[in-house]
């Protein structure tokens, strides 16, 4: 989606949009149309009991010259950022196949910042994102159209306030286009492929590592859940110094398990497709990578991303085998289908070892039971450190991805004991999201602040969003690129 900014006065049958906050109506005023055509406008929001209400669209025509002349009003709610991005990614949902090409929105009397604006012009840009390559039969009527929004009488700073929005919506696009392939197009060496076509010239410093590193640093955690695969497991880092150089303050960890059968405990069959986005973890952190870099974000960062694919050959782990870890920790497989944690924690150690970060966050798909625990609105929080919860769940407010942080103890270490090794990969059925989160603080080192998120009911929708259709959502882009903004950029 193309996103301009013009002075200039749209064409006179041009499609026009016009902003409204709650109990606005009276104060709506533009010079890009006549009064007569703002009278219907008016009149039909009146007939349509609009008042200005968060996304809400009234659509109506006007005679121009001959030519109907499509006007539509968009309510922004009580006028916050988060009211004009739904606005924006309403306005494109309305829109997107409609036969329009082009929109113009006058902002004349709406009384937005130029944040507000900006962000409503970058939902419109990421609501429409779609993932329709393969669809070669796709009827005429439900193809999209809409390729450029014009925005009109912005308030001063909107282009600056727009450069991070830009950045963001490219981020979004590419974990949503990685998380939507289908897992015979993106597994881990073709996930990495994609996405050091996708970040080069930004200025990120790039590490990727094959099985035979990943053998001789000792991965024996992650290379165990490979190790069925046919396709070889790689881990990709990806460093952004933009405070200069030294070690990165922070690390974003994600789980990029490319397709997940659950290796010998194998899932069942019904809705196993789905597990082509068991790397939504993984494409969230290479999409807010390509964020931050995008910006010219001032903090340091690294994005890690451990990538296998775990399948039931032969070859692959059992239940019962134990497993080294990198730090040397042996772990107990009693399910190989709880194989993210395995993957997470060897990724862990290594950005550990070699960055020394201060502060973690690992964002995966981890547990069904985060599901039934939160469904789909929120992503779970755990962490070790309650000011780093903290920012995290105000990051997620503020971006709209939104967070609930969960309890951890001994009570709940003490569940993956193992009478044989140092821990197991599972615990009981009770908990299963914590005893999860419980696995990877035993690989977190002291003094470390760590987060994990586990985010299993948020990367895939079945309806759309205020940001996104259908499909891959991108979530976890935003949260992590206004938690860097926020809490790392002096």
């Amino acid at each position: 989606m193309h996103i301009e900014f013009s002075s200039a006065a749209p064409a006179s049958d041009a499609t026009l949009a016009f902003t409204v906050e709650k109990d606005g109506m009276a104060r709506l005023a533009s010079s890009l149309v006549e009064a007569s055509a703002l009278d219907l406008l008016k009149s039909a929001a009146k007939a349509s009991r609009f008042e200005g209400e968060t996304g809400a669209i009234v659509e109506t025509f006007v005679d121009q010259g001959g030519t109907a002349r499509r006007l539509l009003l968009i309510g922004t709610g009580a006028g916050s950022e988060m009211d004009y991005e739904k606005a924006g990614g309403a306005l494109t949902g309305r829109l997107l196949s409609s036969g329009v090409t082009q929109v113009s929105v006058d902002f004349d009397s709406a009384g937005a910042s130029a944040k507000a604006v900006a962000r409503f012009a970058g939902a419109a840009a990421q609501r429409s994102w779609r993932h329709d390559i393969y669809r070669t039969k796709l009827p005429e009527k439900s193809k999209p159209t809409l390729t450029s929004i014009v925005l009109h009488n912005t308030p001063e700073g909107t282009d600056a306030a727009w450069a991070p929005q830009k950045a963001l919506t490219e981020g979004l696009e590419l974990t949503r286009t990685l998380v939507a392939e289908p897992p015979n197009v993106i597994y881990p060496e073709s996930f990495v492929a994609k996405v050091l076509a996708e970040v080069e010239g930004l200025g990120l410093e790039v590490t990727v590592l094959g099985e035979e590193e990943m053998h001789a640093l000792g991965m024996g955690a992650l290379l165990g859940v490979s190790q069925g695969s046919v396709k070889n497991a790689q881990l990709l880092a990806l460093k952004w110094s933009g405070k200069g150089a030294g070690d990165p303050d922070l690390a974003l960890v994600g789980k990029g398990v490319t397709f997940d059968t659950g290796g010998i405990s194998l899932k069942p069959g019904a809705g196993m497709e789905d597990m082509k986005w068991d790397m939504g973890g993984a494409g969230a952190v290479v999409g807010a990578m390509k964020a931050i870099a995008g910006r010219k974000a001032k903090a340091n960062v690294i994005g890690v991303c451990g990538l296998v694919e775990n399948m039931p050959d032969g070859n692959a782990i059992r239940p019962g085998d134990v497993l080294t870890s990198m730090s040397g920790q042996t772990i107990e497989v009693l399910n190989t289908d709880a194989e993210g944690r395995l993957v997470l924690c060897d990724a862990l150690t290594w950005v550990q070892r070699t960055h020394r970060p201060k502060t973690i966050v690992d964002l995966a798909t981890l547990t069904g039971a985060m599901i039934v625990s939160l469904g789909h609105e929120h992503g779970g929080c755990f962490a070790n450190d309650d000011s780093l919860a903290d920012q995290l769940l105000a990051a997620g407010k503020a971006s709209g991805d939104l967070l609930w942080r969960f309890p951890m103890g001994d009570a709940y270490n003490k569940l993956i004991d193992s009478p044989i090794a140092d821990m197991k990969n599972v615990g009981p059925r009770g908990a299963g999201s914590i005893t999860a989160a419980q696995f990877l603080l035993r690989y977190i080192e002291t003094g470390v602040k760590w987060a994990h998120l586990d985010i299993a009911g948020m990367v895939w929708s079945d309806k759309a969003g205020p940001n996104y259709e259908k499909g891959a959502t991108g979530y976890g882009v935003r949260l992590l690129d206004r938690f860097v903004a926020d809490n790392f950029e002096g």
